[in-house]
């Protein structure tokens, strides 16, 4: 997709890709309802795969950090490799394909 109206138009594009991200985790049950522990946000690694399992680094770092740029109108990285990570992550599990095609469309995005 392309950035037609300029940002408020990506805002509002992202705004929907990470909504039906979430809808998604949701639905196949990959969204946690226990919080992690505060020791699991100090991650050094990319994805936080030194703390925490990538389903856990999409809903409490991914997806929050998402909103809050959608929030605050800031401007969105250049581009986003989520869905490559995503397709490492999930290779072979038949019921993450609709999240990863959601994370690739999201990717597309930017």
């Amino acid at each position: 997709m392309s950035e037609v109206g300029g940002s408020s138009d990506l805002h509002s594009q992202v705004a929907k890709a990470i909504s039906e991200v979430e809808a998604e985790m949701k639905d196949i049950g990959y969204w946690a309802v226990e919080p992690l522990p505060p020791e699991a946000y100090d991650f050094q690694e990319a994805f936080a795969m030194d703390t925490m399992a990538f389903s856990q680094w999409l809903q409490f770092v991914f997806v929050p950090r998402v909103k809050q740029i959608i929030e605050d109108k800031a401007e969105f990285p250049s581009s986003s490799m989520v869905a490559v990570q995503a397709i490492r992550e999930f290779d072979g599990d038949n019921q993450a394909d609709h999240l990863v095609e959601l994370l690739s469309e999201f990717d597309a995005l930017f």
